[in-house]
């Protein structure tokens, strides 16, 4: 009988990412046991209920000291503390890697928390989002087909990589590399800054004083626009203060592009307006997502 690629997995963080990421490591019967900690009773018994994971985690030391492979699947803010947590007590084969939607912040907290053992932490973002969240969103199928980044470092070793890649490929991902800096700009211009527009619409209507008016005649256009603002306030918080940089950046060329249009709109300028639609129509029915 083939052995599976993992023994023994834990997951920080058993919701949509954690737990998606669990089931499909689970179907593809490459791991034999998974143990899962987080910060609510409540969904970590969820979890075990759904056969995300085998077991609720009660000791740290004592859970990723044998451990093959670590999954910080938390929101980026949360991944400092458990780096501190969890580095005194690594197995000197234990593999890190994390479920993070910014990277360049995650890297400097893993020199910073991790010290020597930061060869052992393989940074990766998996593009596979959902707007729902929690154990009873997770899914085996989430990653299949889907892009996931790997951010490695200077440190890691050829094996390393290769280990933590074949795990997301065992969940069926398409793996792509990037540094941590180029996926931190390019991620804000496609992930963050709509992210950050779409809330902040939503968030508009939210204050107005006739917003079930308003609500009561929304359509396709604004369901489609302010889907992702239902995504979780806490981790999108966390991602735009982590990519702020970045994210500024895009948001200043996002206000020009804004400027422009308003000018034309203000000048009853048809031509602008319509040559600026078309170019963005032509941009969007050109792209597909790979």
């Amino acid at each position: 009988m083939t052995q599976p690629l993992f023994k023994k997995i834990v997951i920080f963080g058993v919701g949509l990412i954690g737990g998606s990421f669990a089931l499909a490591l689970r179907k593809a019967h490459a791991v034999d046991s998974v143990v899962g900690f987080g910060r609510s009773a409540a969904t970590l018994q969820q979890a075990q209920q759904l056969g995300i994971i085998d077991r609720i985690g009660q000791d740290v030391a004592a859970e990723v000291g044998d451990a093959d492979l670590v999954l910080l699947a938390t929101p980026v803010g949360q991944m400092a503390e458990l780096m501190a947590r969890i580095a005194p007590h690594l197995g000197t084969h234990t593999l890190i890697t994390d479920g993070g939607s910014t990277k360049s912040d995650v890297v400097r907290e893993a020199y910073a928390q991790l010290g020597s053992k930061v060869a052992q932490f393989v940074p990766a973002h998996p593009i596979a989002g959902d707007e729902q969240s929690g154990p009873a969103a997770a899914r085996a199928g989430l990653y299949l087909g889907k892009k996931v980044v790997l951010t490695p470092l200077p440190e890691n070793t050829p094996q390393a990589v290769a280990r933590v890649q074949a795990a997301w490929q065992a969940c069926g991902a398409n793996i792509h590399q990037l540094t941590h800096g180029e996926h931190d700009q390019v991620f804000a211009a496609v992930s963050h800054l709509p992210h950050l527009l779409s809330f902040a619409l939503a968030h508009d209507l939210a204050q107005r004083d006739n917003r079930e008016l308003l609500l009561s005649f929304a359509a396709s256009g604004f369901r489609d626009f302010t889907r992702i603002a239902a995504s979780s306030p806490e981790m999108w918080r966390d991602i735009c203060l982590a990519n702020r940089e970045a994210l500024l950046k895009e948001l200043q060329i996002y206000i020009a592009e804004l400027n422009q249009m308003s000018t034309a709109l203000a000048a009853g300028d048809a031509a602008q307006l319509e040559q600026t639609f078309r170019t963005a129509r032509e941009l969007r029915a050109g792209w597909t997502e790979k």
